[in-house]
């Protein structure tokens, strides 16, 4: 081999020139950087932060000019706009160094910290404009102006009076949720690292190992392509924090084996899309959303790690009842021969690569190391274990891996600190108050009515909102009130069955005197609704903290956010914007829109896990009971996917459907377990029906 061909196959950037060996060299000296400020370095947390939002606005600019235009790619518009970037980025370097001067001055801005500020939000601007679209702008613009103007305009109790622009200038680069706060921490500390470890994964060849791999176990049974895609898809989806990702890398596989063994091309794609949506509910990585979701509950990410295993795997369970289904009407065949390894041989090329790094992380977040350190061992462990398999990985994979996880992380990273600026509005104002207020007023107690309007608001900012960003905006307005109903669901029970401790007793004497009476004996569910709903907010905070044992409370705020969470990941495959369904539909050659409403369609598990989140112990039953749970619920969501198809092993009358809908909601419904034995048996009575009757051959959908 000669040499310079050795060089360009080990350390392929050296080939670079110009903008592109500068963003190799930007790239991977964020990497580097975050890895020492997560193991090794003492910085403080705006250090970090801003340094975060720095390195990524200079990347950004790099990688992403203005415009798709020809003239923004023009030699003097890139200059320009380069120097653009680096101005914002040296702004957020200033903002870190500023921050005593401007305490020593009583927290007065002199005029450079007015200019660095400026261009900090301009940056924000701008640069999640050209990762994101124009919606988180636009929130942003409105919600700085809010503050400070067209607040005080607004009538009823949106109504603000507005702070002065020096003081929101302030909250909005040194308050703990704002730019550089709490939110951005979470982007530079553990989303970077299991970022960076997922590209890792991907340069050592774990990748190729999951396809391969679910192709070997999946790919022979009847309609086998559609099965490799929900596997692929769920493993692809520990590693990988983006459906959008998820969709491209296991779709151009996974897409064309589904359409050679018969399966429409809509349906190819949304079920690729829809699996892959499920990707971000897989641990460990989760997208951002367990990150997150333990620093807004102050509950360990293992233990969000933990009970988010069992609703994952409910969730692509279903997503392969759509595949069964599919497979039998369209009459779909299994992988041939030639389209399946052998498992051994699998194992052996890739395997190292994969169970290693991830079995290490498992095992290290559960000895209780902190996600950033654990992900810095599992790194260390992909170089090593590739050494074990043909896919070794020297310095020029090694210095791709650290590129790609920079690359993947420039949206999340600024989004996040854009995100922040609207977080910090929504605590400033109050309005997480008042909508949480709004939402128990509008849902009259009712924790169902409340789940189906946060559903509708999900699906609102889901059209504009990436998925992140969704969650954190309806988790910051919403999780309140959420928690709140599950807290007086609970407790009405508890009132109506005569468990309520004699502490929490005092509180009903306090606020509600005549009825102390009826606390002595069971009552009605419905009036122990009533006398809950009747009590002043203040004494319902007073009362959850008298009934309920603080492990219940953190369970109920858990069961919230997670119930927000799983809700917004509908932006994926939900049209008219849904960016997973469109990366499917681009691979399969199928209508874009067509193919987002048989992804919305498949996805249908989004909607009916949460419902056991809100309405049965699936977070925080023991083992044995959670189990149950799903056993029930996963014969629940086949019944429910086969009368919404209309389909099941052969075609559905319309009584059958109804018949299937009822079983399936009685599998999952929070009742006696007699009820589900006897729901179980009406699934084995209609599925039995089904395979009995005449097959009757349909066309494809």
């Amino acid at each position: 081999m000669r040499a310079e061909t050795l060089t360009q196959t080990r350390l392929p950037g050296l080939q670079r020139r110009g903008l592109g060996m500068a963003s190799l060299i930007v790239a991977v000296g964020i990497s580097l950087a975050h890895i020492w400020m997560n193991t090794v370095g003492n910085v403080s947390t705006l250090a970090q932060n801003g340094f975060h939002f720095a390195g990524f606005v200079l990347l950004c600019v790099l990688v992403s000019p203005f415009a798709e235009a020809d003239w923004a790619r023009t030699r003097l518009a890139r200059i320009v706009d380069i120097a653009f970037g680096a101005s914002v980025a040296a702004a957020a370097l200033y903002v870190i160094n500023a921050e005593n001067a401007i305490y020593d001055r009583g927290v007065r801005l002199v005029w450079s910290d007015w200019l660095a500020g400026v261009l900090c939000i301009l940056g924000v601007l701008e640069f999640t404009r050209r990762t994101t679209g124009f919606i988180i702008p636009v929130l942003v613009v409105l919600a700085l102006s809010y503050v400070t103007w067209w607040g005080q305009y607004v009538p009823g109790v949106f109504r603000f009076g507005g702070l002065h622009v020096e003081t929101i200038l302030f909250r909005a680069l040194y308050g703990d949720d704002a730019m550089f706060g709490t939110i951005a921490r979470i982007s530079s500390t553990y989303v970077f690292m299991f970022i960076l470890f997922g590209a890792f994964l991907l340069k050592s060849g774990a990748g190729d190992f999951i396809v391969d791999v679910s192709r070997a176990v999946a790919g022979r049974m009847t309609g086998g392509p559609g099965f490799v895609a929900v596997l692929s898809s769920g493993l692809t989806g520990t590693i990988s924090g983006s459906a959008i990702a998820n969709t491209a890398s296991t779709g151009v596989i996974t897409i064309p084996l589904m359409k050679r063994a018969g399966f429409p091309a809509t349906f190819a794609g949304g079920v690729e899309a829809a699996a892959s949506t499920g990707g971000q509910l897989m641990p460990p990585i989760m997208g951002a959303g367990a990150f997150v979701m333990a620093s807004f509950t102050q509950i360990p990410y293992t233990t969000i790690v933990a009970v988010s295993v069992l609703p994952a795997i409910l969730y692509f369970l279903t997503v392969a009842f759509f595949v069964r289904i599919e497979a039998k009407r369209s009459h779909a065949t299994a992988l041939a021969d030639s389209d399946g390894p052998a498992l051994w041989t699998v194992f052996r090329n890739g395997g190292p690569s994969f169970i290693i790094p991830v079995a290490l992380l498992i095992v290290l977040l559960v000895r209780g190391y902190t996600p950033t350190y654990a992900a810095g061992y599992a790194i260390i462990a992909c170089v090593v274990a590739s050494w074990l398999t043909p896919n070794r990985m020297g310095p020029g994979r090694i210095i791709e891996a650290l590129e790609l996880g920079a690359r993947n992380m420039i949206m999340t990273a600024i989004l996040l600190c854009g995100v922040g600026l609207i977080v910090n509005v929504i605590t400033t104002a109050g309005i997480g108050n008042t909508f949480s207020l709004m939402i128990a007023t509008w849902s009259q107690g009712s924790l169902l009515f409340a789940l189906v309007l946060i559903a509708l608001a999900s699906l609102v900012l889901g059209m504009g909102l990436p998925v992140t960003a969704a969650y954190i905006v309806l988790g910051t307005l919403s999780a309140p009130a959420l928690y709140q109903l599950i807290l007086q669901s609970q407790l009405a029970e508890m009132l109506a069955a005569g468990q309520l401790p004699e502490t929490a007793k005092a509180i009903f004497m306090l606020a509600a005197p005549d009825k102390l009476a009826a606390l002595a004996a069971p009552m009605p569910l419905e009036e122990a609704r009533a006398m809950i709903s009747a009590l002043p907010l203040e004494s319902l905070s007073l009362l959850f903290d008298q009934a309920f044992q603080p492990e219940v409370l953190a369970v109920a705020l858990l069961s919230a956010h997670m119930i927000i969470f799983w809700l917004s990941q509908d932006s994926n495959v939900t049209p008219p914007v849904c960016l997973a369904a469109f990366t499917g539909a681009a691979i399969a050659g199928s209508p874009p829109m067509k193919t987002g409403f048989a992804a919305w369609k498949i996805a249908k598990g989004l909607y009916f896990v949460p419902l056991l989140f809100a309405y049965t112990p699936f977070l925080s039953g023991d083992w044995p009971q959670m189990l149950e749970i799903f056993f029930f619920a996963a014969f629940g969501l086949w019944a429910v996917a086969a009368a919404i198809e209309g389909y099941w092993e052969n075609r559905m009358n319309l009584a059958e459907r109804l018949v299937a809908l009822a079983v399936g909601a009685a599998l999952m419904w929070p009742a006696a377990l007699w009820i589900n034995i006897a729901a179980l048996a009406g699934f084995a009575a209609v599925f039995g029906w089904n395979i009995a009757k005449k097959r009757v051959r349909t066309e494809p959908a």
